[in-house]
């Protein structure tokens, strides 16, 4: 007979947590549950899978998951996953946390409805939050599968910040693992508050890094499209000085010629907004947070 191991796509890899921890997955069949799923089924540990959608039970069943009821996984878990999106954390912990046990862990995968108080809280559960770095652009990868994971926990190492404001260590150390196993393979452990990880998650994250990131391909895609230079000509010349850019800027391997830098000057003026750095004010961040939490505001 075929094990459930055996059908993971991720099954020759080796994720290690104490068999004695427990834990729940909530969303178990979707994007980010898919994910920390596959790491957990490696391991030795107690895992209940727990999902709400029909198509998603069918893709588990044909990984040789069992699904397990919301109420008897939250019960029994020693550490609880939300793996489902923002807007439906505050509703579902709603439901999930009375009927935890003494001493378990609720950990969510991002802290946007953490840092809004949205997530029911009570006494004697824990709360965390851990989001992934992904593998660094600076990483050493030396493998062809290391190289082809670009989100990570596959095969290319990366780091994770996390947040537990708790003053119980063996709580904090028993995250840690399991953080440690549904991200790996995992570098470090970063800790920081909830709100710092907020303004990490958006704020430098995705306001900055990816609104960044996506700014270039549309430089780019204005390059071949409308100015008319090849495609080719394009990639090759833009792929690898952002590179250059991304290593200069961020680790100072080289100094930036003086005509580059008139240019970079130029492109700031034209480009960002003077009063940028409003981004990182407490209320921009609850405007942002509202939005992606589709809520009129955050009350606090």
């Amino acid at each position: 007979m075929t094990s459930n191991k055996e059908l993971n796509p991720l099954f020759g890899k080796t994720v290690e947590l104490d068999p004695s921890i427990s834990v729940a997955v909530v969303g178990a069949a979707g994007k980010m549950g898919t994910r920390v799923s596959n790491n957990l089924n490696l391991t030795d540990a107690p895992v209940y899978y727990v999902e709400a959608s029909e198509a998603g039970q069918q893709r588990l069943a044909e990984l040789g998951r069992e699904v397990t009821e919301l109420e008897d996984a939250a019960k029994a878990a020693d550490v609880v996953i939300l793996a489902i999106p923002d807007v439906i954390l505050g509703k579902v912990s709603e439901q999930v946390v009375p009927l935890m046990k003494d001493g378990s862990v609720l950990l969510t995968l991002d802290p946007a409805a953490a840092y809004a108080g949205l997530l029911t809280e009570r006494e004697g559960v824990h709360q965390a939050c851990a989001h992934p770095a992904h593998p660094s652009v600076f990483l050493e990868r030396t493998t062809k599968e290391e190289w082809a994971d670009t989100f990570g926990g596959i095969a290319a190492p990366q780091e994770v910040v996390a947040a537990y404001e708790g003053e119980d260590d063996a709580i904090r150390e028993r995250t840690a693992a399991v953080i440690r196993a549904i991200y790996a393979p995992v570098i470090d452990v970063h800790w920081v508050t909830v709100k710092q990880l907020a303004q990490l998650e958006p704020t430098l994250v995705e306001t900055t890094g990816c609104m960044i990131g996506q700014f270039l391909k549309d430089s780019m895609d204005h390059a071949i499209n409308e100015v008319g230079i090849p495609e080719k000509a394009v990639k090759a010349l833009f792929y690898g000085h952002i590179f250059i850019s991304l290593t200069n800027a961020l680790r100072g391997s080289n100094p930036f010629s003086d005509a580059c830098l008139r240019a970079m000057d130029y492109g700031r003026e034209s480009i960002i907004n003077p009063d940028w750095t409003k981004i990182w004010d407490d209320a921009e961040l609850d405007k942002v947070l509202a939005t992606m939490l589709d809520l009129d505001k955050i009350e606090r």
